[in-house]
């Protein structure tokens, strides 16, 4: 199960109940939570989550290149009942390099330098305060909606309450030629705007607001651009 998923914008909000669909079946719950780590509610435990997944770009505002994981009890037996072992990733051999009693045995070599990284990272957000960090990521994307609609984008996610803080999925106003309008943005304003993916190519855009990104100053400097870059194109919108 995906929590936060970055081609719709869409956050899922029953992944509780979710939880306890997938347990009264026998399988396990897994969930990608690479874009709301950081940024929104986490609730491993509560929520019976038994294994997650996710990673240091994003809302934890760390260089690319480590993916912290969690798997509880259940998910360990299931993963020390397999016939056959991942060769890339043994989980296994990883349990009894960290655990006491077992031989430990070498499987690589860590990323020194990622993990004072992401040592940096957490600190910094424990030093905000989680509760804080998350009210943040909620007040600034209210601020960004309010301007992305004056100046005619629609989101993707009609309903708002299951919209994501960090990522604003969005279709451009009618008649925008929205790769140009990227281009503009980027060449100009040295903002980089991800387009749609999939099915919302060529008419969706994807803003992050992210971890240290998150900022009051980057949700005006942002839209300040977009509104420059659509009149210079001809395009109308109220905030103009």
């Amino acid at each position: 199960m995906v929590h936060a998923e970055t081609s719709t914008g869409a956050h899922q909000q029953h992944m509780k109940e979710i939880g306890e669909v997938v347990h009264q079946n026998g399988a396990l719950f897994l969930v990608d939570t690479v874009t709301s780590l950081g940024g929104t509610e986490v609730k491993i435990d509560e929520w019976g989550i038994d294994a997650a997944y996710s990673g240091t770009q994003k809302c934890l505002s760390v260089p690319p290149g480590l993916s912290p994981i969690t798997l509880n009890e259940r998910a360990m037996e299931k993963l020390r009942g397999r016939k056959v072992r991942s060769w890339y990733f043994d989980l296994g051999m990883i349990e009894k390099y960290w655990n006491e009693g077992h031989q430990r045995k070498y499987h690589h070599t860590a990323p020194v330098d990622m993990i004072y990284a992401l040592h940096e990272g957490l600190r910094l957000a424990l030093e905000e305060g989680f509760e804080a960090r998350f009210q943040r990521h909620r007040r600034n994307a209210a601020a960004l909606q309010a301007g992305l609609e004056t100046l005619g984008f629609t989101y993707i996610v009609r309903k708002q309450d299951q919209r994501l803080p960090m990522l604003h999925a969005v279709y451009l106003p009618e008649g925008a030629e929205e790769g140009k309008l990227r281009g503009e943005i980027r060449s100009n304003y040295h903002i980089e705007i991800g387009g749609g993916l999939g099915t919302f190519g060529g008419k969706a855009w994807r803003i992050g607001l992210m971890g240290h990104s998150s900022t009051e100053d980057k949700v005006y400097r942002l839209l300040n651009a977009i509104g420059e870059v659509f009149k210079k194109c001809g395009i109308v919108g109220d905030a103009i």
